[in-house]
């Protein structure tokens, strides 16, 4: 296994100035030929839930038990468990792309996107810490994060309070009853700033739930599993590099995650380059754009971050009535912005405004191309329509994306 060189005066997860998830002193990356499937088991030495087991006398074969306990629990009960998502290669496949185009098909995952990476991340470090199985999580989603911790959430045998808007999806709902969640439908009052879900989730936690989310803003270490998708992958970059990764952003843990982990991936000299990244939010709701438009990026990245924690009362304001068919990142605030920022700075790349029309044309590509994706899902893909569209990228850049969410109306009845 490839060791990372420690890093001096690391005494925390984060660093608080970024909204950024560090490594492991101690971290190891697995060796190239490790068949293991689940990301969990696989990069176990690198995530924080395995380090923290260790530093308090757990022996690594305890730790791999308790991934295969959980993992069992969740296949018993939705049939499918953690498992390394596909990739493959769309070539020529639209006039409205690049030649080459690498996916990464998230609709595979547990729950049915990439959510369920970072709440089983959380689960293992609840485990860990020992926290009482009778504590309240609580969650605020308008669909596939909800999916994804009432998934793992029953495997645990942990009650979950999931606060959702009124427009949530049918089928959304009916997977949540069968899931034994609580649900709480919320109603934006007139007149209310910010998402109204949102604040009754911090009002659930103010209470004495648990912060069981994507956004690290309220828990910094569901970027801890999120990074497995960074380093899977990394593992498919190296083997197929590409010039440019659009990653549709809604709150922001999963570029941010994603990101954090190609980087990593990097530094153990596993991935030769990492892609300039652009983060995709669509025309009816995308309030990182504005505050990007706003921050001098041509500065050093120590400045500019600097710049975005001082003004970020300024920069990152709620975007007024969300709408778009892409509803999975309609959040009226980028809360992992600043990771976000990190990101695009360290990859060289930018933020992409797709327009409705592009977002359509994706929803209606990806399944033609065999991909059950929902509009938010396939919204990687409205970003590279629209960045090949303005010229930014042409027919021989190479690009990547991700396919985040499944469309749940397929063989489950009309929305």
């Amino acid at each position: 296994m490839r060791k990372l060189a420690c890093r001096p005066n690391v005494d925390s997860y984060h660093d608080s100035n970024t909204s950024w998830i560090l490594t492991p002193d101690t971290a190891e990356w697995p060796d190239k030929g490790d068949e293991e499937l689940n990301p969990y088991i696989r990069w176990r030495k690198m995530l924080w839930s395995w380090h923290k087991a260790i530093d308090r006398g757990w022996k690594d074969e305890e730790f791999v038990s308790l991934v295969k306990e959980i993992d069992d629990a969740i296949k018993s009960t939705t049939k499918s468990n953690f498992t390394i998502t596909p990739t493959g290669i769309w070539e020529n496949a639209s006039e409205l792309l690049p030649d080459f185009v690498l996916w990464k098909d998230e609709t595979q995952n547990v729950g049915g996107s990439h959510k369920a990476r970072h709440l089983m991340g959380l689960l293992l470090h609840l485990a860990v810490d020992s926290i009482e199985k009778n504590k309240r999580l609580a969650i605020s989603s308008c669909g596939n994060a909800a999916i994804g911790a009432a998934t793992v959430a029953r495997a645990a045998g942990r009650p979950i309070d999931v606060f959702i808007p009124t427009w949530a999806n049918a089928t959304i709902v009916s997977e949540l009853e069968s899931l034994e969640a609580q649900i709480h439908v919320c109603e934006r009052k007139k007149g209310q700033l910010g998402d109204p879900c949102m604040i009754e989730f911090q009002k659930a936690i103010e209470s004495g739930a648990l912060p069981f989310g994507v956004q690290a803003t309220e828990n910094i270490l569901t970027l801890d599993g999120g990074r497995t998708i960074g380093w899977e992958l990394a593992e498919v970059l190296e083997e197929n590099p590409v010039d440019d990764l659009f990653i549709q952003v809604g709150g922001g843990a999963l570029l941010t995650s994603c990101a954090i982990g190609l980087f990593e991936a990097a530094r153990f000299k596993r991935l030769s380059k990492v892609p300039r990244i652009w983060a995709v939010q669509a025309e009816g709701c995308a309030p990182f754009d504005a505050a990007w438009e706003k921050i001098p990026i041509e500065k050093p990245i120590v400045e500019v971050l600097k710049y975005c924690q001082e003004q970020q009362s300024e920069l990152m304001k709620p975007w007024a009535n969300p709408t778009g068919l892409a509803t999975g990142i309609l959040d009226d605030i980028t809360y992992d912005w600043m990771g976000v920022v990190r990101s695009l700075l360290l990859s060289n790349g930018g933020s992409v405004v797709a327009s409705e029309e592009q977002v359509t044309q994706a929803s209606e590509l990806v399944p033609n191309l065999g991909i059950q994706t929902e509009p938010t899902g396939a919204a990687s893909i409205a970003g590279a329509i629209n960045s090949f569209e303005s010229g930014q990228i042409n027919g021989q850049t190479t690009i990547a994306v991700l396919l985040t969410g499944k469309d749940r109306s397929i063989n489950q009845g009309s929305d």
